[in-house]
């Protein structure tokens, strides 16, 4: 797959490159091994400026203290009956690898020991795998897991039949990117995530709703999205400031019959602004530029970071002589005439379902319009 199309997920701005690691044991004072991949180094937003001797620390029940940062998400479930319901909503089986992403001082991590064969943690801080390790080595549940100590954005992840995790809210999209697009088609059945609520309402949305938007259109062509449960900011340590949904991701049986660079950059461009009538939103100047430059294949990508949807592009009406044969006017009107025969002039992007979009991109490539 090429590397280019993880820049273009879900608007996932994080690349993904393969990280190669050094595996080794871990002795624990039971004597048995951990298996722990990685370099240990500190999260990527620490800047170094606090000085945890000074701040107060927290006592996980491990016996563990340290600070917990909330502007990293490290925010850890403590809620057993909650920790419970999610393992038996996972519908782990006895030979299942699971893999979690952020298990922080190992309270789900535990509890997926139990009714797993192995558990695969992805944890960043040196703290949080030196208590997990403590811990899992005190249960003697040990020889089933193995710690990657690494950005679980940036490195690539082992095998596994099951995701379940409590993730960090600030990497909500670009993991789910990275489960559901990374390798085609995923090789796991389903990931029970909790996730931020209002993150998750969008997740589950459908044309027509006031959250519906690009995310749940991209996600849907590839999976299906169940709701399972709310979770009260009230069974976290340190309370965030929002609630958190539990949500079980579905990789669908069968691959959409689409090239999914072509749909992600079609799906942009039709939500850039989607609220507004695709008429209104292919009548502008920078989408017929783009879309005319790729027709005549002279087409160079802006940055993928441009998110300004309203800035003009200049047309130059000397490209009237293009290797289409058509000027900008010609080729807008060409557009609208596509938006017209099929009945999307006056549709707006948030009514339409996955069936309707696709259809609508059928035309457009039938035509030689091209999105990526």
């Amino acid at each position: 797959m090429k590397r280019g199309f993880h820049h273009r997920i879900l608007h996932v701005l994080v690349p993904f490159p393969a990280v190669r690691s050094q595996s080794h044991g871990l002795r624990t004072k039971s004597s048995s091994r951990f298996s722990v991949r990685g370099r240990g180094h500190r999260h990527e937003d620490d800047d170094g400026g606090e000085d945890l001797e000074k701040q107060k620390p927290w006592d996980e029940e491990a016996g563990s203290r340290f600070k917990l940062h909330k502007s990293r998400g490290q925010h850890l479930l403590t809620n057993p009956r909650v920790l419970d319901s999610i393992v038996r909503r996972a519908h782990i089986r006895p030979d299942d690898t699971v893999l979690e992403i952020g298990p922080g001082t190992g309270n789900l991590t535990v509890r997926l020991l139990q009714s797993a064969s192995k558990v695969i943690a992805v944890e960043i801080d040196h703290r949080m795998v030196d208590a997990l390790c403590g811990r899992v080595s005190q249960l003697g549940l040990d020889d089933r897991l193995t710690v990657i100590k690494e950005n679980a954005l940036k490195t690539k992840l082992p095998p596994f039949d099951l995701c379940v995790a409590n993730i960090p809210y600030g990497i909500s999209s670009p993991l789910i990117a990275k489960l559901l697009f990374e390798s085609r088609p995923p090789c796991f059945r389903s990931a029970t995530l909790l996730l931020q609520k209002e993150f998750a309402r969008r997740l589950l949305a459908v044309p027509g709703d006031s959250e519906f938007n690009r995310l749940a259109v991209n996600v849907g062509m590839v999976a299906t999205v169940e709701f399972l449960m709310d979770v009260s900011k009230r069974d976290f340590v340190p309370c965030p400031k929002v609630d958190s949904t539990l949500v079980k991701i579905r990789p669908r049986a069968e691959s959409p019959a689409v090239d999914l660079e072509e749909w992600l950059a079609f799906t942009r461009t039709c939500f850039s602004k989607r609220n507004k009538t695709l008429g209104a939103i292919f009548k502008q100047k920078k989408k017929v530029a783009e879309l005319k430059e790729r027709l005549s294949k002279s087409y160079v990508p802006q940055s993928i970071e441009s998110q300004d949807d309203d800035a003009d592009v200049d047309d130059d009406d000397d490209d009237d002589d293009d290797d289409d044969g058509l000027d900008v006017g010609e080729f807008k009107e060409k557009v609208i005439g596509i938006l017209k025969a099929g009945g999307f002039e006056e549709k707006r992007p948030s009514k339409l379902c996955n069936e309707e979009l696709l259809h609508l991109l059928q035309l457009f490539n039938q035509q030689g319009i091209l999105f990526h």
